[in-house]
Order: structure tokens, then sequence, then C-alpha cells
């Protein structure tokens, strides 16, 4: 099960470069930290601008765009900007990336993700990190390469599991200290150098609740630009031992039957996705209470 899929169901290709100067209307995905310029349609629905530069936006852009590729055969770009800059564009305003979700279609909130995560990248990699010169764009990769040492940087991603427990029909839900009150997600954790998938599954449950769990498999994925993560969900059966939270990363966990959830994340992310698909499986399986 991969809900999200490719996320575009092919109809996106993505580029480098393109070939020559476009003239016609392009995307364009207008950011400055995790906040998008978009336009709010008449029915509260948002859009993003389809122009042919950025600069007709009359905001304050960073000098290069990035491109992106295309989707449906329309140019996708990406290019920094100045929130605090006046606009002559008056649909337009700012919102942040999280904001958007459900109110921009799923392919464009998508590419938003990749452009905000692009366009990041290329303003806190200016200069090469071990002889400080000025680092240009490389050939063939999305990188940057330094011309006096050869250094190449790559746009940061940190690739993190979640862990989805199951014990029959319940389900492991814990509570981090920067959690609201009552608020409980499945657990998650950042892989480290060297460690494998699997490996940081078992190693993440066992450090932050102290079980440990059994067979696993891969269920899905999702790019989460807040700022440069990919998470990556696993189901994995409940083993041995009793829930003894770390009381740093984790303040509460707690097994429960999917009749009874606590209030948990929405369809938004990984995590809100998988914890409704295993409410389904159990209710196809053993019916509602």
């Amino acid at each position: 099960m991969n809900r999200y899929g490719d996320g575009f169901n092919g109809r996106f290709e993505p580029v480098l470069r393109f070939e020559t100067v476009r003239s016609d209307p392009a995307w364009w995905f207008v950011c400055d930290g995790s906040r998008l310029w978009v336009r709010r349609e008449a029915d509260g629905s948002f859009s993003l601008p389809r122009v042919t530069r950025a600069l007709f936006l009359g905001l304050a852009t960073d000098p290069v765009p990035h491109p992106l590729g295309y989707l449906d055969g329309v140019a996708c770009q990406a290019v920094g900007a100045d929130s605090n800059a006046e606009t002559t564009d008056p649909q337009g305003q700012w919102l942040d990336l999280r904001r958007l979700h459900g109110r921009l279609p799923q392919d464009l909130f998508l590419l938003a993700g990749r452009a905000i995560q692009i366009v990041a990248w290329d303003r806190t990699h200016r200069y090469c990190g071990q002889c400080a010169t000025t680092l240009v764009f490389a050939e063939n990769d999305r990188a940057k390469q330094c011309p006096a040492c050869g250094l190449r940087q790559f746009p940061r991603l940190a690739p993190a599991v979640m862990a989805m427990v199951v014990r029959g029909t319940e389900v492991l839900l814990a509570r981090g200290p920067e959690f609201p009150e009552g608020m409980f997600s499945i657990l998650a954790g950042f892989v480290e150098p060297g460690e494998t998938l699997e490996s940081c599954v078992r190693r993440e449950v066992a450090e932050e609740v102290g079980i440990e769990v059994g067979p696993m498999r891969y269920l899905g994925s999702q790019p989460w630009p807040f700022p440069h993560s990919l998470m990556i969900g696993f189901v994995c059966e409940y083993r041995a031992g009793a829930l003894r939270p770390d009381g740093v990363e984790i303040v509460e966990a707690g097994w429960f039957d999917y009749r009874a959830l606590p209030p948990h994340p929405g369809p938004m992310s990984l995590a809100g996705v998988l914890i409704a698909d295993f409410v389904a499986d159990c209710t196809q399986r053993f019916g509602v209470a």
C-alpha cells in the first residue's frame, strides 16, 4: 500500500533545466521559507500564479528560478521571494504550505513541497563548506559544485521512519512533549548513518517506548518539506515488553483499540493515513462495535 503512489500518476516529468527559453505561461511556485504565494479563488480554494514570468507578480524574487519540470505539459518553476515586499498582484497572499493541504490540488501541493525545499537549499548553500568559494550549479545533477575544490552539495534530505506497532485490534500511539494534551500519533525517528530502515524501526521503538517488535512491512512514503524530510512508513507486530516511555521524546504511550482512538493526525500526514488504513482493515475484519 502506498496511498501517495508516485504522487502524479505519471503526469509530471522532472527536469533540471528547460531546453529552450519559454514564453508560455508556467506554474510559478514563489516561496519564502515554508510560505507560498497563492491566489484565492471565488469558491474559497487556492491556485498558483500561472504567468510567463514571476516578476509580473511585482514580488522581489531571487534572480535565478529553479526549473522543476512539466505537469501535464505545463512548465513548473520555483523561485525565492521576500514575503515582506510589496506586490502588484491584488489577488495574491502568502500562506504556509501546511494551510494549503486540501485547498490546493494534490499534484500542485506535492510540487510546492519540492519547490520550497529546493529554494531553501539554494539560499542556504551559497558557499563551499570546505574552501568558502561561491558554489555554481552542477551540469547534470540537482546539485551545486565548488569550482575551486570540486566539492558537491546536494539538496538536504533527511529520511525518517514511521512505525505503526499493532497488537491484534490495538495500535500503539504515543505523545511527544511538543504535542497538545490528548493528541497521539505513531512512533517516528530519523535514520542514522549506516543504518537500514528496518534497523531504525527496531531501534526507535526500543528507545522511545522500551518494547520489541517482530515482523514488519513497508506501507508507504511521503515527502515532508517541514523542512526537508522523507517519511517512510512501516507496520510492525508487537513481540515483547512493557511500555516504558523514555520521558524525553515520548511522555505518554498506550495501546488503543481501533474503535476507541484518541485524537490523532489527519490525512495530511502519512501517520494519519496509516492509522486510517489500520482502522479500515480492522473494521473489515472485525466489524464496528
